[in-house]
Parts: structure tokens; C-alpha cells; sequence
């Protein structure tokens, strides 16, 4: 497909969402960021354009996202980054918790995917990508408020696959499993620091350029990406 693209990435301030946006600037492609604050200014060349906007409110989100929209009908792919990990078992959870890991990591999801594909609708073309996680792919123990929704997304994700292929738009979940980012630094347990017991931001980012870069008529509905090995360390760190 033509790199030349304007692609809307959430979530898009560090970590994963931030190895995504400088794949796709390295690739020629406009970037749209959504994070609720960036570190700094873009570089004055760069085709990167950054929007605060907290996926947390969810009664203001639709709204803005539609803003987004209309102001820039170019767009015509969407990579869905943003989320949050809480871990433990479900009775240490708060009912306020909950809410809000299902807000974030789903129900702003939706919000986002809905808010869109209308206009890529519209484009006749387009992608849509969901950042999943491997626990999509298998519930863990202290993991079942966080498993069910990235199930719920890869649910999403699946239906919305079969709704919109005959609108021209592709729709694909990426499942990573440990990444080595900030997504740690509030947990209990991390993944070792070896460099084959963990997964690196730009690993993922790869992965989601070979789902935005197939050939038109191609989808890559699915990427199961994980370590060569599985490392896991308890505590805080040192």
C-alpha cells in the first residue's frame, strides 16, 4: 500500500504507542498522536501531529473524537494503543477499579473505533488496529479483570473484521506478549531483563507496520507476538 498515509495513533505519548508513531514517521507516513500529555514539542520537520485528549472521560470522548474527525478527513488508518494494566485477584479490586480498567482498556476502544470508521468507511480503504495483549489468548491467575478486556477487544476486533471488509477497511488485533516499557514500573512483577525473555516497543511496532503495509486485497487478521523464553521476576524491583 502507498506509505505516503495519515494514521491516527492512540496512546501515542511513550512506550509501544511511541515506537509506532516513529515507525510510521520513518516510513513516510502523517502521524496523528492522541496521548493525554507528551513529553515535548515534534521536530519542526516531522508530518507529526500531537493531541491531548484523555480516553479516561468517557462522556466527552465522543464529541472530541468526532472533532478529530472531521478535522482531518485525510485519515485513513487507526491504531487503537491505548491501555492500562491492573493486576490481582478480583475481590482486592474496588468497584471503581474495575470501571476503570474496562473504561480504558474497552469501552474507549469502542468509542474510538466507532468514531472512525464511518470516515473510513466513506474512504472506501483503511485499517483499523487493536493492541491486544497474549492475555487475549489465555486467562492467568490475578489477571481476570485485565484478560477480559483484551478478550472483550479481540472479540471486537473479530466482528468488526467481518462488518467492514466489504468497505474496503481491514481490521487486525496484535497480541504482544512482556514488553520492556513503563507498563511495569506500578506492577509486582516484571519480565527479566535477558534479551530474549522480553519484547521490545519496536518489536511491536514492526508488527503493526506488516498489518498496515499488506497488500490491499490481504488482511492480516492476527499477530501472536511473545519472547523467545518467559522470564518472570516477582517484587518490586531494587
Amino acid at each position: 500500500m502507498n506509505s505516503q498515509r495519515t494514521i491516527l495513533v492512540t496512546g501515542a505519548s511513550r512506550g509501544i504507542g511511541n515506537a509506532i508513531c516513529q515507525r510510521l514517521l520513518r516510513e513516510g507516513c502523517r502521524v496523528i498522536a492522541i496521548a493525554r500529555s507528551f513529553a515535548g514539542e515534534p521536530a519542526a520537520d516531522q508530518p507529526l501531529t500531537q493531541l491531548r485528549l484523555d480516553l479516561h472521560r468517557l462522556d466527552e470522548l465522543p464529541a472530541a473524537l468526532n472533532s478529530v474527525a472531521r478535522g482531518h478527513p485525510q485519515l485513513d488508518a487507526v491504531v487503537c494503543n491505548a491501555g492500562k494494566g491492573r493486576f490481582g485477584a478480583l475481590e482486592q479490586f474496588s468497584a471503581a477499579q474495575i470501571r476503570e480498567l474496562i473504561d480504558l482498556n474497552l469501552t474507549s476502544q469502542v468509542l474510538v473505533a466507532r468514531a472512525f470508521l464511518p470516515l473510513l468507511k466513506t474512504r472506501r480503504q483503511g485499517d483499523l488496529v487493536f493492541m491486544g495483549s497474549e492475555a487475549a489468548l489465555s486467562g492467568s491467575r490475578n489477571g481476570a479483570v485485565y484478560s477480559a478486556t483484551k478478550f472483550a477487544l479481540r472479540g471486537l476486533a473479530q466482528s468488526l473484521r467481518e462488518e467492514c471488509a466489504g468497505a474496503g477497511v481491514r481490521v487486525g488485533i496484535i497480541n504482544p506478549g512482556m514488553v520492556q516499557t513503563g507498563f511495569f514500573d506500578q506492577l509486582d512483577f516484571r519480565p527479566d531483563d535477558s534479551p530474549d525473555c522480553h519484547l521490545r516497543p519496536t518489536d511491536v511496532a514492526d508488527a503493526v507496520w506488516s498489518m498496515l503495509s499488506a497488500r490491499s486485497g490481504a488482511v492480516i487478521d492476527e499477530i501472536n507476538l511473545s519472547p523467545r523464553k518467559k522470564v518472570i521476576h516477582f517484587g518490586k524491583p531494587d
